[in-house]
């Protein structure tokens, strides 16, 4: 999710909080995502990130030096572009959010980010509407965790009256003991679904999965096909312009590794195309270019980019890469 780096979430608790309490004791700058629940389920829910991890996850984002993300942590210094690369990264997890909670509910349910919002505490007033709505909440509270990086915690707080609609409450009914079964709440176990997913460590490898490599110059797609043989996967190649869908149908695809001259915007929708035919199960897609600039990250990001290397790269490199996510699969 965030170039190479792998982002997890470990299952917390929820509770029953309000506004009043949960601010009274927050001590932390944060960043509120706003995201906004359609079709049957109406309303809004609210992902908190602490300011140090939303600089960090976006410093990581835009391949910012260490170093200068450390300062930035320290200082607590957003600037636009750390925001619009935020942005990417909610988008993506509620991406991940929207793959579960609509075959865990009966009704359609979709989600759409609305542009996250900074609130720094005894700074920045509290009104009516921020940094979230009073109101009673269900607060569920996860700890994201990234190999060599410290991180606070993610809290998502949900309206009663919303999580109501996901979860409602049951009927008054008389029951014999011996038929009541306990179950976690439809919503919770979606949440703990989504942001509890455990990384599987071992690369199964069997005679159907398949890794596409997409790129026009010849040599270069000899040197992905010769690069990527240690996989033991089968190796489906053509150029940009080839059939995609064709390709996606001959196995089962675990990554595509594409290769183009330049970032503009033709060649990295190719990402749009890629990921709309693999809907049913979501294909990582690594981006090789000549060239990545902070905009060009941003946008291969946002077109569906899981991971870019630029050229010309090492074997050792690229297959680093493609294994990470085959890992994670």
């Amino acid at each position: 999710m965030l170039l190479g780096q792998t982002l997890t979430f470990e299952a917390g608790d929820s509770l029953k909080t309000n506004r009043v309490s949960y601010f009274t004791g927050l001590d932390s700058a944060i960043l509120v995502a706003t995201v906004e629940s359609k079709e049957e389920y109406t309303g809004e829910f609210y992902l908190l990130f602490t300011l140090r991890d939303a600089i960090l996850m976006s410093g990581l984002l835009l391949g910012i030096p260490p170093a200068r993300i450390s300062e930035k942590r320290k200082l607590a210094i957003v600037e636009n572009d750390d925001t619009d690369a935020f942005g990417e990264i909610m988008n993506q997890l509620i991406g991940s959010f929207n793959m579960i909670f609509k075959p865990s509910f009966p009704n359609k349910v979709h989600l759409k980010l609305v542009k996250p919002k900074k609130y720094v505490p005894d700074v920045d007033p509290i009104t009516e509407v921020d940094p979230v709505p009073d109101g009673e909440f269900l607060l569920f509270r996860t700890s994201p965790k990234m190999d060599g990086y410290e991180m606070d915690h993610l809290d998502i707080l949900v309206p009663l009256p919303l999580a109501e609609q996901f979860d409602p409450p049951p009927a008054v009914e008389e029951k014999p003991a011996d038929a009541v079964v306990e179950e976690a709440p439809p919503i919770a176990a979606a949440a703990n679904e989504t942001i509890a997913a455990a990384v599987d460590e071992t690369i199964a490898v069997s005679a159907e999965e398949t890794i596409i490599i997409l790129e026009d110059n010849q040599q270069e797609r000899e040197k992905m096909r010769e690069c990527l043989a240690s996989t033991g996967l089968k190796l489906l190649d053509g150029a940009l312009s080839a059939d995609i869908r064709e390709l996606l149908q001959q196995g089962r695809p675990r990554v595509a590794v594409v290769g183009v001259a330049d970032t503009e915007d033709r060649e990295l929708a190719l990402c749009i195309k890629i990921s709309s035919l693999s809907q049913d199960q979501p294909l990582p897609i690594i981006m090789c270019a000549p060239e990545w600039t902070r905009s060009g990250v941003l946008k291969a990001i946002k077109y569906g980019a899981r991971d870019i290397v630029l050229k010309p790269y090492s074997g050792e490199e690229l297959v680093a890469k493609v294994k990470k996510f085959l890992k994670a699969a």
